[in-house]
């Protein structure tokens, strides 16, 4: 990346996060970055640059001098990196900050697979730390880890993560990640949320067209920059495909959740597939999702699992499948031979309509035991390769 494309981006970060920012809750800005309108500082010089490379006895990576010639550091790095240095603060991890290499680098060479090349500790040792201050938390470079284009690997860490060292391929790359994680963890208003949102939107038509590959890439980075709705719509697709992981996810952790769990696409399509947790997702843990909205007292989720387990408890209670063409022809599927299930499901699909603007995949099917047994991944790549709802 060169200055061309640093400067933009930067500039709109600084927006964003100006934007975001929470008098009553977070940390004062700094009098210039509000004056400025800016998170950075003055471009370093091509002398500076090269003074601090001379110094180190190294060239930097492209996009790291490139970042450099449009500012000389970075305020907010993400939640959790306070500060980025300037070309003459750049310095060896080992002399810079050796608490890192101490005690971390005997840690997870600990768990290291025999396999592996070498060690973090001989990784660390060798690093060059960008952060000059963090919650707990660095940012560095490895000179060994070099690609073809001259980039030098990148890792973000934590000691409070749990994790290891994590890996970008470029100083760019982990700024973008970067990023990304002040979107996910603020939701800042303006222009990337704009278009993350319109992705999203355009994503959903695509996957209801029968499009597949396509929406899933567009709604994994549209989550990664914490749009609930791109999760949402994801979670219904990787479910079709037989991946259950982000059942509870969708449900915990979205920024609006009371939304979520009050409409109508939570009690006809996700609740009946709460009951269902332990069958779906394998894991051992039981109907989690269920037994966490219950012991937190989430959003009113007790009085809601409770009225679902009453028509449970109905005599005849079937579940609804969706729209009344839909549902009626299903449950004919579900009571009819077992050899015709999957031809019959595959014809219902031209009948089906989503429930919401948010719905683009029928998965209550999967509460069914039944139903859930004849929708293999390649079944259900096939019904999500239909067009559905009048598309």
């Amino acid at each position: 990346m060169d200055r061309e494309q640093w400067r933009p981006f930067l500039k709109r970060w600084s927006e964003e996060w100006i934007t975001a920012h929470d008098p009553e809750n977070d940390q004062p800005l700094d009098e210039a970055v509000v004056r400025d309108r800016w998170l950075g500082f003055a471009p370093a010089t091509e002398e500076e640059i090269a003074a601090a490379e001379g110094r180190l006895g190294v060239r930097f990576p492209p996009s790291l001098r490139e970042f450099l010639a449009v500012t000389s550091g970075w305020r907010d790095a993400g939640e959790f990196i306070y500060r980025l240095a300037g070309p003459a603060e750049l310095g060896w991890l080992r002399d810079v900050d050796s608490f890192w290499i101490d005690s971390f680098g005997a840690a997870f060479d600990a768990g290291r697979d025999e396999d592996e090349d070498e060690s973090s500790t001989a990784m660390l040792s060798r690093a060059l730390q960008l952060s000059t201050d963090g919650d707990c938390a660095v940012m560095f470079l490895d000179p060994r880890d070099v690609s073809a284009d001259g980039e030098w690997a990148a890792y973000w860490l934590a000691s409070w993560s749990g994790e290891g060292p994590e890996r970008f391929d470029s100083f760019y790359d982990l700024m973008h990640g970067q990023y990304k994680s002040f979107h996910a963890l603020n939701h800042p208003a303006g222009e990337t949320r704009d278009q993350w949102d319109a992705k999203v939107e355009q994503a959903r038509l695509d996957s209801l067209g029968g499009d597949v590959d396509g929406p899933l890439a567009v709604l994994e980075e549209a989550g990664e920059y914490g749009r609930d709705r791109a999760r949402l719509l994801r979670f219904q697709m990787q479910a079709m495909l037989g991946e259950w992981r982000t059942l509870s996810d969708v449900v915990i952790f979205p920024r609006d959740r009371s939304r979520l769990l009050h409409g109508p696409l939570f009690a006809a399509e996700l609740l009946p597939l709460l009951f269902a947790e332990d069958r779906l997702t394998g894991n051992g843990h039981g109907l989690f999702t269920l037994d966490w909205l219950m012991e937190n007292d989430i959003e009113d989720a007790g009085l809601l699992i409770a009225e679902y387990q009453a028509q449970l408890r109905e005599p005849g209670f079937r579940l609804s499948y969706g729209n009344p063409e839909f549902d009626a022809a299903v449950r004919a599927i579900a009571d009819g031979p077992a050899e015709n299930r999957w031809p019959a499901l595959r014809d219902a699909m031209r009948l089906w309509q989503p429930r919401t603007d948010d719905h683009i995949a029928p998965v209550v099917l999967f509460a069914d035991p039944v139903l859930a047994e004849i929708i293999t991944e390649d079944r259900g790549r096939e019904i999500l390769s239909m067009p559905r709802g009048r598309q």
